[in-house]
């Protein structure tokens, strides 16, 4: 049967008080609506309907191909936000998943059984059901004396026996297509909003004598909508948690979940450990038996197998097996750093390779460079790759050793087992074997230190006389 969705995504969000359409705010590095998005991909949906409306530009530069458009030009309610996708899916024959496109939580396990269900019942429509503690101003799921769904009451018209029930309208659905419009088309707005509610199509169906459904779900959480930044806080928590929790089930170390911080795309090897103040952002990919932390953020890098990496920032970094990083080091976009590479403390590289089992270990900066294997940078060492108005490239052969304090003035080439002597300025190119010194010869001033001295102290008497 062919799978069909639609998400809600038109609403304005007014009580976030955010210039960003209320759908993009990111929980755990994603916009919400992409969440819901990849779910409804990953379990196979063929055809993906946003409803869109005020901020519709935005959602669609996001989405891009992801998902078709309709557009909800006036707010006049749930059920006329879906009938707006009628003209693109009102002749298919299928099911169809309603869905909010601010609900996150909700998981691809969840939709799969109810979509099992629909299937197995012919049901005309199952919607998703959760038990919460506070049920305030929720719609509630009352239930025939068979357990079935008899009705959806809304706070505002609930009985104090209603009221007080706990099992809640999850606000997510999963109709037969047809059906689905064809109930859309009874619902009217007599109501004291003026609106046209997605909720009436149950009590439509169920007046036609339909089989209408309610799958209420283990997991509470996945009733979490948000509509303002304490509720998106909220979801963020929760979802933080779940995915600390799939990947310590999938073999990796988390000694404090609390703090650390793994967003949704993050993938992470077995035997890996994740030490307290470890940030993961973006498409980041770490290996295996990797100890990763204390206070380390990566974003959009791939890191190898056994690397140890603490104190330290990487960003759009390349990183190979048995790397060691930190503390206090800053790689920047463009870094390559191939197998076994040292990178020590308060160091910084930006768009430069580093070769196999080469080291820069402390005090240094690297930038725009190519550096072969097996060389060793000292302590203080710079490429000064940019004269103010273009970034030039330093070379640094196989086997070379850069002493301590040299400054490589970019474009140079420092050849295959080079040597440079500490505190050299190098401007020309350096010849494989060759050894280069650049800098002036020292001169000693016997007792000229106390001259100095006596100088200063006769400026400062001088300066308070005066």
């Amino acid at each position: 049967m062919k799978r069909m969705a639609i998400i809600l995504a038109a609403g304005q969000g007014k009580r976030m008080k955010s210039k960003l359409y209320k759908v993009l705010h990111p929980v755990c590095g994603k916009p919400m609506v992409g969440h819901v998005t990849d779910m409804l991909r990953s379990i196979g949906t063929d055809r993906t309907v946003v409803v869109v409306g005020h901020g519709a530009e935005a959602v669609q530069a996001y989405l891009g191909d992801r998902a078709e458009y309709a557009l909800q030009k006036e707010q006049l309610g749930t059920g006329h936000a879906v009938l707006q996708a009628e003209p693109l899916l009102g002749q298919e024959d299928g099911v169809t998943t309603v869905i909010y496109g601010d609900t996150p939580l909700v998981t691809p396990e969840t939709i799969e059984a109810m979509l099992e269900l629909q299937g197995r019942e012919g049901a005309a429509c199952v919607l998703l059901t959760a038990r919460v503690d506070n049920p305030f101003g929720l719609g509630r799921i009352i239930r025939a004396a068979d357990g079935s769904l008899d009705r959806i009451v809304e706070q505002k018209d609930a009985s104090a026996e209603e009221a007080a029930v706990r099992e809640i309208n999850a606000g997510t659905y999963c109709f037969d297509n047809r059906k689905l419009f064809a109930a859309l088309r009874q619902v009217t707005n007599d109501n004291a909003q003026g609106e046209y509610y997605l909720t009436d199509v149950i009590a439509i169906l169920k007046a036609q004598g339909e089989k209408v459904l309610a799958y209420c779900t283990e997991d509470a959480s996945e009733a979490h909508g948000v509509n303002d930044r304490v509720q998106l806080a909220e979801a963020e928590a929760i979802m933080r948690a779940r995915i600390a929790r799939r990947h310590m089930l999938n073999g990796v170390t988390i000694q404090d979940p609390a703090s650390v911080y793994i967003e949704a795309d993050v993938t992470i090897g077995s035997d890996t450990t994740l030490l307290p103040g470890t940030v993961l952002r973006g498409r980041t990919a770490i290996g295996e038996d990797c100890r990763i932390g204390p206070n380390v953020e990566i974003a959009d890098s791939t890191v190898g197998s056994r690397a140890e990496i603490r104190y330290a920032v990487l960003s759009e970094v390349n990183a190979g097996n048995g790397v060691t990083v930190g503390p206090y080091a800053y790689l920047r976009p463009g870094t390559v750093l191939a197998d076994g590479v040292k990178v020590g403390d308060f160091v910084e590289i930006k768009n430069a390779t580093i070769g196999e089992g080469s080291k820069v270990p402390h005090l240094s900066y690297v930038g725009d460079a190519r550096v072969g294997s097996g060389v060793n940078i000292g302590c203080g060492a710079i490429t000064a790759n940019y004269d103010g108005f273009n970034k030039s490239l330093t070379e640094i052969g196989d086997g070379a050793f850069i002493g301590s304090n040299v400054n490589l003035i970019a474009p140079v080439r420092v050849g295959e087992g080079a040597y440079v002597v500490a505190g050299s300025t190098i401007t020309h190119d350096v010849g494989a074997g060759d050894l280069a010194i650049a800098r002036e010869r020292q001169i000693n001033k016997p007792g000229y230190a106390d001259i100095i001295r006596q100088r200063k102290r006769a400026a400062k008497e001088k300066e308070g006389r005066n």
